[in-house]
């Protein structure tokens, strides 16, 4: 059992190496702002579903920017909540603000692709920014962004957003988006290589050319798919336009979630479709994750209870010595990836128990889609 505890580490130890190389070719965005000359009209473009709580403070960060060529415009996706009046106030005192009404959503669409969808028909902008209404953006984030746009000069920029938590539940599963990102996905192939397999989006920030989006054909070319963000990344790269995940998180955050229900909610639509519906592959990395990350713990204190109970033994001491030595390998890849996003150092502590509960909400992801019920998210359906 020690050898392959030790052959563990060694993998471990390769994965913390791949991370640590993965997160320096992270482009950021340039801190210097755009030239003044360079400040064509932005769009950006709000969905907003019952966002009462959430649509000023997203609106005032856009306007605050110091970029301010820009408008913004608002689409009230049939919300049953102050979402429309709020808007319709801060329009009256910013004339770049601008509220349209969502239509009733088509047999075969998702709802936030739709809503995206109306929104690109309202742009006036050379570049559009898709932005969810839970994002903030910081003084300078349109500027330093538009400025990697213009060394980009089309495609798509998009990035993960600096993931404000505070319940347990949030702290121990929304901080693994971008662990997963840095321990599997080469970020330097997102830009470079042209396959639509190497592609990442966040939905929360998508950075848009305008002729590009139209090439690559849209959030029309997705209209049925609850990873909309990913799939149009794919949608960009087969039509041969550039694709840049950035590292934005310093110029954007969010909270996307407020509970624990919420947490796993949103987690239990994406997980599995975001996984191309395989069962295998699912299973495979639900597997990969437990004997990294969870089976090391679990001997350990398995060795630990052994020798409190049985202090006379040594036979326990080497398994406790090679599990330990897994467990804080594991916890340094996690470190290394919060601390790159911006996260504190001590969550990656509780890594065991964010892998075995992200490994419940894939199992939990896959059932929901084979039973009747389907996915739930902002009082819509889906199968």
């Amino acid at each position: 059992m020690e050898v392959f505890f030790q052959i563990l580490l060694m993998v471990i130890a390769v994965q913390l190496l791949f991370v640590l190389w993965n997160g320096h070719t992270w482009i950021k965005p340039p801190k210097k702002s755009a030239d003044r000359k360079d400040l064509p009209l932005l769009s950006v473009l709000i969905p907003a579903r019952n966002e009462e709580n959430n649509i000023e403070g997203a609106i005032q960060s856009v306007l605050d920017n110091s970029y301010s060529n820009l408008e913004v415009v608002i689409l009230d996706d049939r919300s049953d909540d102050a979402t429309s009046q709020i808007v319709l106030q801060m329009a009256e005192r910013d004339s770049r603000v601008r509220l349209i009404q969502g239509e009733d959503m088509p047999e075969g669409w998702c709802g936030k692709v739709y809503a995206c969808h109306q929104l690109s028909l309202e742009a006036k902008g050379e570049w559009w920014l898709f932005m969810d209404a839970d994002v903030r953006l910081k003084t300078e984030a349109l500027s330093s962004v538009c400025r990697l746009a213009n060394q980009q000069t089309r495609g798509m920029i998009t990035g993960f957003p600096f993931q404000i938590v505070n319940s347990w539940m949030e702290r121990l599963i929304v901080p693994l988006m971008t662990f997963t990102i840095l321990c599997h996905l080469p970020i330097s192939l997102v830009r470079k290589a042209s396959s639509s397999k190497f592609a990442a989006a966040h939905g929360g920030f998508i950075f848009v050319y305008r002729d590009s989006y139209r090439k690559a054909g849209g959030h029309a070319a997705i209209p049925d798919q609850l990873v909309d963000d990913m799939a149009l990344a794919r949608a960009f790269k087969q039509a041969k336009e550039p694709v840049l995940l950035a590292d934005v998180h310093q110029h954007v955050q969010m909270r996307m979630y407020h509970s624990a229900a919420e947490v796993w909610g949103g987690y239990r639509k994406n997980i599995f479709d975001g996984l191309g519906r395989s069962i295998s592959l699912l299973l495979a990395v639900s597997l990969f994750y437990f004997v990294l990350y969870v089976f090391p713990a679990a001997f350990m204190m398995y060795s630990l209870i052994t020798m409190f109970l049985f202090p006379e033994s040594h036979q326990e001491w080497g398994l406790l010595l090679w599990t330990s030595a897994c467990v804080l390998a594991g916890i340094s890849v996690k470190m290394a990836a919060d601390l790159r996003q911006g996260q504190p150092g001590w969550l990656a502590f509780l890594q065991p128990i964010s892998m075995l509960l992200l490994i419940l909400l894939a199992l939990d992801s896959c059932r929901t889609a084979f039973t009747r019920k389907g996915y739930q998210w902002k009082g819509r359906f889906y199968s």
